[in-house]
């Protein structure tokens, strides 16, 4: 699939690749100097190369550099796993479960989110339901 877009706006090229970048391309309408060119990428993706225009490379680049950091950055893979788990409602027994694990060291990570997470032991609040607020509000960002 090769796009021809006049937008170079990263998040169209990343909605393009997000389920991989064989074959595909995303080609700014006013960077193509010749057809020639046009002709070299597609078939270089028609052989299952991939191809994103220099520019929006460039922008991808920039905006990830100026993402603010965010605190599920501290989370290691697994934590973040266990996370998102938590977010659907599951229980510690039903994360153990789908991840195979015991419920000592589901708690053991839980106990590693809710720390880096900044969630102490306060009584006010629910950790769980602050830690799936901080996950769902920063995974959409």
């Amino acid at each position: 699939m090769v796009v021809l877009s006049q937008h170079s706006e990263p998040a169209y090229a990343a909605a393009l690749l997000e389920d991989g970048s064989t074959g595909r391309a995303y080609l700014l309408k006013e960077r193509i100097r010749n057809a020639e060119r046009l002709a070299e990428v597609v078939r270089s993706v028609a052989a299952g190369g991939s191809y994103v225009d220099p520019l929006v490379v460039e922008l991808i680049v920039r905006s990830l550099k100026a993402r603010e950091p965010s605190q599920l950055d501290r989370l290691t893979p697994r934590e973040l796993e266990v996370l998102s788990l938590i977010a659907e409602g599951r229980s510690n027994a039903a994360i153990a479960e789908q991840l195979v694990l015991t419920k000592r060291a589901v708690e053991h990570h839980i106990n590693g989110i809710f720390m880096k997470l900044g969630l102490g032991n306060a009584d006010d609040i629910s950790r769980r339901v602050n830690a799936t607020l901080i996950y769902l509000t920063e995974d959409a960002g």
